[in-house]
C-alpha cells in the first residue's frame, strides 16, 4: 500500500483558505464563520469566488471554483483549506483537479456532504487523508456547531477517541481495526459506476446522511451491497443520520432497517456519531488513517494515527 501523504500540522495562528467548491453560501453565515475561525486564532482568507452566485446553484463556473481551490493548495502560506458549504457541484471539478499540484502542496482539506466525492478521490489517488469536518456556513456560523477537541486534535496530529459523548451508540457488538473511510452515503452511491468509484474493501466504513427516509437508506445500502462495496468491510459507523425518519413511523425504524440490511455482517456496527450533517458539535474525522472500532455495551471509535506531520 502507498504510504500516506500527510500534510503539515496546522498551528492555531495559521493562515487558512476558505473556498466554495460546490454551492454558494449565505454571506452573513460566512461572515460569522470567518469570525469564529479568527476567534480560534486562525487567519482565514476567502477565495475570490467564495461568494459567487451562479450559474444555477453553483458558486461560479467549474473553472472559477477550481482556480480558487488550486490557489488555496498552491499558496504555501495557507496551511489548511476550509469549505464554506456543500450543496452540489464539486463533482464537476473531479476531472480537472491538478493532482500533481495537490500532491506537491498537500494540506488538510476540511468539509463534508457534497465534498465527499473530492475528498475520497484525493484519498484514493494520492493517499491524502480526508478531514471530514465542519464547514463555515453550516457549522462555524453556529454557536455550538463545532466539536473543537476533534478538530484541534486532527489538525494538530494528536490521536483521539469519540464515543457516547459524541452520540455514538451500539447496534451490533464486535471489535475491528482498519483504515477509516467513507462520508456522505448518497454521494458514495452517486459515484458508483464512475471513474471515481469509492474503494471501500477492507475499510472501517463511515456512512452518514441527512433527511433520507429509512426506505431510502435501505435502497442505498442495497445498492452498495450489490455493487460489491461492502465486501471485506471490517466495521461500520453510521453518523447521526439527522432527520432520517418517516412521518408516523417509530423512531427505531432506521436502526431496524440497518440491522436487517447487515443481518449477515459479523463485524461491529455503531450509529449516532455527530460527524457531517449533525444537530450540533460537528466532529472531525480523519479518513484514511488507522482506527479501531469497539462496540459492546458502549461504542467507541479510536483514531490511532495522526493525519498530519509535526
Amino acid at each position: 500500500m502507498t504510504s500516506m501523504l500527510k500534510p503539515r500540522c496546522v498551528p492555531r495562528d495559521a493562515a487558512v483558505a476558505v473556498v466554495s467548491p460546490a454551492s454558494t453560501p449565505q454571506p452573513d453565515r460566512i461572515e460569522r464563520g470567518l469570525e469564529a475561525l479568527r476567534t480560534l486564532g486562525y487567519a482565514p482568507q476567502a477565495g475570490e469566488h467564495a461568494l459567487t452566485r451562479g450559474p444555477l446553484y453553483f458558486a461560479g463556473t467549474p473553472e472559477m471554483r477550481l482556480r480558487d481551490l488550486h490557489h488555496a493548495f498552491a499558496d504555501d502560506e495557507l496551511r489548511a483549506v476550509f469549505a464554506t458549504r456543500g450543496g452540489y457541484g464539486s463533482n464537476y471539478l473531479l476531472d480537472d483537479l491538478d493532482l500533481d499540484l495537490i500532491a506537491e502542496c498537500a494540506k488538510p482539506f476540511i468539509g463534508y456532504s457534497d465534498l465527499t466525492a473530492m475528498q475520497l478521490w484525493l484519498l484514493d489517488q494520492l493517499q491524502l487523508p480526508s478531514f471530514y469536518g465542519p464547514m463555515l456556513s453550516a457549522d462555524f456560523a453556529r454557536p455550538d456547531g463545532v466539536h473543537l477537541p476533534s478538530l484541534q486534535a486532527a489538525l494538530g496530529g494528536t490521536p483521539y477517541t469519540v464515543g457516547a459523548p459524541e452520540g455514538l451508540r451500539t447496534l451490533h457488538p464486535g471489535r475491528a481495526r482498519g483504515t477509516l473511510y467513507g462520508g456522505c452515503l448518497s454521494i458514495l452511491v452517486a459515484l458508483l459506476g464512475t471513474p471515481f468509484e469509492p474503494q471501500t474493501e477492507g475499510k472501517l466504513l463511515f456512512l452518514e446522511d441527512v433527511s433520507a427516509k429509512p426506505y431510502q437508506v435501505d435502497r442505498m445500502l442495497w445498492q452498495l451491497q450489490h455493487a460489491g462495496k461492502l465486501e471485506g468491510v471490517r466495521g461500520i459507523v453510521f453518523g447521526e443520520m439527522l432527520d432520517c425518519v418517516s412521518p408516523g413511523a417509530p423512531p427505531e425504524l432506521l436502526d431496524e432497517v440497518i440491522l436487517r440490511c447487515f443481518e449477515d455482517f459479523t463485524g461491529p456496527i455503531a450509529i449516532g456519531l455527530r460527524s457531517g450533517h449533525v444537530s450540533r458539535q460537528n466532529v472531525t474525522l480523519t479518513l484514511g488513517v488507522e482506527a479501531e472500532l469497539r462496540v459492546d455495551e458502549n461504542a467507541q471509535l479510536r483514531i490511532l494515527e495522526p493525519a498530519v506531520t509535526q
